[in-house]
């Protein structure tokens, strides 16, 4: 016996029927994207509102390819990102890299971006070059810059080494004989998702041999910062010990390294350009004072300094630009006119400068661009609150 099933329009048990009677479940189809919208789309009178108790849809963000200007440009990037891999050297290519003790380097170079606090298109660069095997600063250059393009993972690039590789043309042009003869990054080389890091970039454009050296493990080809991966750091004992950085594809990415003795997080260092894993890895460690190179360290203290600075000063600027004057007081013996607000001062727009505060010192200028003290510990140190660093 094959039973009818009734229609919406016939009476089923259980089910209101008349003006209060809900409005029946509707199949929706793959392009109306469910009952819902096709609910929705019944309701043409009134606009469409969720049922009493039921929570208001939160706006959609849209998709990464249907945000069609920044899918277009991170296309054209993702081009121009495969083109330069091509240049890539991940070999020794100078006399000093084959020396066990790296005789005839004389000057290595650090770079480094440090973001003013709260914004992330605000940032001062900041290149130094410091002598071999003395570690001391020969050169530095900072400068206040503004991020134009959007931060787009794996394409970090884009956003920063064009500010890194002005600094290094500055460099070339103004003071040639302190030229670096190898650049250390915050950042990845070929530990990278798309096997093409800061460092690497830096590199290719320069031409200069480039190593990525970061404070996180950036997880790719299955590379995870897991259980595993923490026993594996435990077993780093002395300053110098390292142990591969091996995807599921095989190849080694690059190294953990203990920086320092007294460090408790390693280093992640890859090759950027013009240099082998090895070679770059025993430079790195050559150039830790502490935990941090000595070469980023000190781009990364300069860069900063140079952001308080600069803003100080603007801050100084501004208050001696919107300091009221004030209005003169009538005296016996001036003409009637004298010693009145003009006519054009409002009140309350020309106000007497108020007398401090009790307790109230205000510090000489050279206390205030004091720079600020550094102190060690497993990490570069604690910035101070109004600022931050990224990667």
């Amino acid at each position: 016996m094959v039973t009818e099933r009734p229609s919406a329009q016939q009476a089923v048990p259980g089910r209101k029927r008349g003006p209060d009677a809900e409005e029946p479940r509707l199949r929706g189809t793959r392009e109306t994207g469910g009952w819902e919208s096709a609910a929705r789309a019944r309701i043409s009178e009134t606009e469409w509102r969720p049922r009493s108790g039921q929570r208001p849809e939160a706006p959609r963000r849209p998709a990464l390819w249907e945000q069609r200007p920044l899918a277009a440009a991170t296309t054209a990037d993702a081009r121009e990102q495969a083109r330069l891999k091509t240049r890539v050297v991940a070999r020794d290519t100078e006399a000093w890299q084959r020396d066990p003790t790296f005789s005839g380097l004389q000057r290595v170079g650090g770079l480094d971006v440090s973001f003013v606090n709260g914004e992330s298109s605000r940032a001062c660069a900041s290149l130094v070059v410091l002598s071999y095997p003395e570690l001391k600063v020969v050169y530095e250059d900072s400068r206040m810059v503004r991020l134009k393009a959007p931060y787009v993972s794996g394409f970090l690039a884009f956003r920063e080494v064009p500010f890194l590789v002005e600094l290094v043309q500055r460099l070339q042009e103004k003071e040639p004989d302190f030229m670096p003869q190898v650049l250390l990054v915050d950042g990845n080389g070929v530990l990278h998702q798309r096997g093409f890091g800061v460092a690497c970039h830096l590199g290719v454009l320069t031409d200069l041999p480039c190593i990525g050296v970061a404070k996180k493990l950036l997880q790719v080809d299955g590379l995870e910062n897991n259980s595993l991966h923490k026993e594996k750091i435990v077993l780093l004992q002395a300053g110098g010990d390292t142990f591969p950085l091996m995807g599921n594809s095989g190849t080694v990415l690059g190294m953990a390294l203990k920086s320092h003795d007294r460090s408790t997080k390693p280093l992640y260092v890859s090759v950027g350009h013009r240099i082998s894993l090895e070679v770059a890895v025993r430079l790195t460690h050559h150039c830790c004072r502490f935990r941090i190179p000595e070469p980023i360290r000190q781009a990364d203290i300069r860069s900063r300094e140079y952001i308080r600075r600069t803003l100080s000063q603007r801050q100084e600027r501004s208050q001696k630009e919107q300091k009221p004057k004030a209005c003169p007081k009538g005296s016996p013996g001036l003409p009637a006119n004298q010693g009145r607000p003009p006519k054009d001062c409002d009140r309350g727009s020309c106000t007497e400068p108020k007398d401090p505060q009790p307790g109230f010192q205000e510090q000489p200028k050279d206390r205030q661009l004091e720079g600020t003290g550094h102190h060690e510990d497993s990490d570069l140190w604690p910035p101070p609150a109004w600022l931050q660093s990224p990667r």
